[in-house]
């Protein structure tokens, strides 16, 4: 055991690190006595052993090191070779690097010179407003100030500012202004003299004019003609200018008219020439005393004014029928857009603008309908024509305005208000749709202020200016959206009545099924589904519509229980009418369009509720005790009412009914019955004399 223990330690010292070698040897010495001699015999045979591998290994490679060491001395004489080459091409690159160092300087002393020459070019085209300014003096002194002002608006746009740091160009940047005033004078000076110099030979301009005109007159003609017979229009020459006819305006006039935008003060120029040259008119054209002219012409613009006025009953006329075209064929219904594309489309035809709407995701709906930017379109197109007419009339921009606005004010309030009220009568228009109505009436209202920048735009007179007509039209979607509103409240009421007309009480009931009749959760659900659709609306719409159908089933309902053809009503009955009044009371708790205050919707069935609760508990110790205090639990519960009911439930002949069980089984409770219908009957009696 002793040999394979040592084997063991000889492994581990073979195959573990040195640390560790400390424990292992120490394990020998802790063995029998004498055990570490053996295990040095031992360790000497292991290292023999690894003694002759070594030397067989050596022996194995042995001859591969001499072959190795051969090869490696004959390199050498071939590497003391290659040193001598490395050598003797170093010496040549060397040579050779010297001369393309001197050219590279030579290229660097170069480009040194033209960055210096680029340099001295861009200074000295910063200095060309001095000769730009030469060039003006120059104009100027020789008359020619066109062109002088030509290079004014160079130097002052162009050259000037990117030196305005040199002093000198300050200098010229602030003689500019005081030049331009002074060829400003000149050339009224000149104008005026132009002026004159016509005023004297004003028959000889005219007669040329003229000519020149009947002469322009029949090559037009002619040009025509040849167009007709499928020629091309030719390039013509006329009064020395060549042109291209082309729609039939002049292209070279509009090129002046371009240049000319850009000369100073032309419009000043261009308002005092065509005010002398009235003034000439005038006194060229006023007739003598002995001539046949003077005629007056009241009676002609009186006549224009009557045209005018029936010209615009035809355009109302036609537009009637545009509107209930654009009526008949709408939807309804919020306008889709799909992408960015659409949306800009329909706000360019209409100003409609809102925050909330244009945060939204594509696809998204605005909230009007397809005929809004219709309508908007058509009474700008409406203004279009009526201006057409208007400014034939050669009156002044304050009564084309006028005139347009007091046009359009009958549009509004004429024509589209009979169409829209038209509209909303219609048997077809349902309640979806008076919602959807309401809703366009709102953005066509918040648009005529910009049908009022429209006019202002086309006629140039301000809204502030004094006696000038407002657009009143506005009005016209008030009245028809309380109109549509009136609508709603009639149709929904007309909708509970068609639910109502189903109920089908079996009146003789021993007891209720203890579950709310079917007619009623329809009626329910209907109300639930059009009042989301009228969380839409405006203002308190939605909140009255609500509280008015709570009011008109109440009072429905109300009606159907003290209806006087109903005779007999069995307590059974009235617990199961109690059922269907608790399912209207949680919907007007369920808040079914927001902005009510506590129980506010709640209270539009009160009366029935304290009804109900004094037949079901059969209190009427209680109600006779407090009639008539404020602070009554059945205050809201008419003596009359009251009676009403109590005689419908007295018939003996049932046997479900009450009463009969009292008179069987108590004659006292019948007796105490009959007094609370004496006193029912007192108090109903007072109440008529009293009143």
């Amino acid at each position: 055991s002793s040999i394979t223990e040592h084997e063991r330690i000889l492994q581990e010292i073979e195959s573990t690190d040195t640390a560790c070698v400390g424990p292992t040897l120490r394990s020998v010495y802790d063995d029998q006595p004498n055990a570490h001699k053996r295990f040095m015999e031992k360790l000497d045979a292991r290292i023999r052993n690894h003694d002759r591998e070594i030397e067989k290994m050596c022996n194995f490679h042995h001859q591969g090191f001499v072959d190795a060491i051969t090869e490696l001395l004959k390199v050498r004489a071939d590497a003391e070779k290659l040193m001598v080459q490395v050598t003797d091409t170093n010496r040549r690159l060397q040579d050779a690097g010297r001369e393309v160092t001197a050219q590279m300087e030579e290229v660097i002393r170069c480009r040194v010179q033209q960055r210096n020459m680029a340099t001295t070019v861009e200074k000295l085209q910063l200095c060309i407003p001095a000769l730009f300014f030469f060039f003006f003096f120059f104009f100027f002194l020789y008359s020619r100030y066109y062109a002088a002002l030509k290079t004014m608006e160079q130097l002052e746009n162009i050259y000037i500012p990117r030196v305005s740091h040199y002093r000198f160009c300050q200098i010229m940047a602030e003689t500019l202004p005081k030049l331009r005033e002074e060829i400003k004078d000149i050339s009224m000076s000149d104008l005026k003299d132009f002026l004159e110099s016509i005023r004297k030979h004003s028959d000889k301009i005219g007669e040329t004019a003229m000519r020149q005109a009947q002469q322009h007159r029949t090559f037009n003609s002619a040009v025509q003609k040849q167009a007709s017979m499928g020629f091309p229009k030719p390039l013509y020459t006329l009064n020395g200018r060549t042109s291209t006819q082309q729609n039939g305006l002049d292209t070279e006039e509009g090129a002046d008219e371009d240049d000319a935008d850009e000369e100073g003060d032309r419009e000043t120029f261009e308002n005092y020439y065509r005010k002398q040259r009235k003034k000439q008119a005038r006194l060229v054209l006023q007739p003598q005393s002995n001539m046949g002219y003077g005629f007056p012409v009241n009676r002609l613009f009186d006549l224009l004014f009557e045209i005018r006025d029936q010209y615009n009953e035809t355009l109302l006329k036609k537009w009637a029928l545009v509107f209930r075209e654009i009526f008949e064929l709408d939807n309804y219904s919020p306008i889709p857009v799909e992408n960015e594309e659409e949306y800009r489309s329909v706000i360019s035809r209409f100003p409609f603008h809102d925050a909330e709407i244009e945060k939204q995701q594509f696809p998204k709906k605005l909230p009007m309908s397809q005929s809004v930017p219709q309508i908007y379109i058509q009474v700008k197109e409406f203004i279009y024509a009526s201006l057409k007419f208007s400014e034939s009339l050669h009156r002044s921009s304050t009564e084309i305005d006028d005139m347009l606005r007091k046009s359009t004010n009958l549009l509004l309030t004429r024509t589209l208000s009979g169409c829209l009220q038209n509209l909303i009568k219609k048997p077809h228009i349902g309640l979806t749709e008076l919602v959807q109505i309401i809703i366009n009436t709102t953005h066509l209202e918040q648009a005529c202020k910009y049908l009022e920048d429209f006019i202002t735009n086309i006629t140039n007179v301000s809204p502030e200016t004094v006696h000038t007509t407002r657009l009143y039209g506005l009005s016209t979607f008030k009245d028809a959206r309380h109109a549509a509103e009136g609508e709603i409240y009639t149709k929904l009421n007309q909708k509970i009545d068609e639910f109502i007309q189903l109920a089908d009480y079996e009146w003789g009931m021993a007891e209720s099924d203890g579950r709310a009749s079917g007619y009623l959760m329809d009626l329910i659900n209907f109300l639930r589904s059009t009042f989301q659709v009228f969380t839409h609306l405006p203002g308190k719409v939605a909140q009255t519509a609500c509280m008015s159908a709570c009011k008109h089933l109440a009072t429905s309902l109300m009606q159907m229980l003290l209806d006087t053809e109903l005779k007999q009503i069995s307590m059974g009955a009235i617990q199961q009418f109690n059922l269907d009044v608790i399912q209207c009371e949680l919907f007007a708790s369920s808040e079914p369009v927001p902005g009510f205050q506590g129980d506010t919707l709640q209270l539009a069935f009160i009366d029935l509720r304290q009804l109900l609760d004094l037949f079901m508990v059969w209190d009427w110790s209680t109600y006779l005790a407090d009639y008539g205090q404020p602070t009554s639990k059945y205050l809201r519960v008419n003596p009359s009412t009251a009676l009403a009911l109590l005689e419908k439930m007295k018939d003996t002949g049932k046997k479900n009914n009450i009463f009969s069980q009292f008179r069987k089984n108590d004659r006292d409770k019948q007796k105490l019955i009959e007094t609370v219908v004496k006193q029912l009957r007192s108090l109903v009696n007072g109440m008529s004399q009293h009143s």
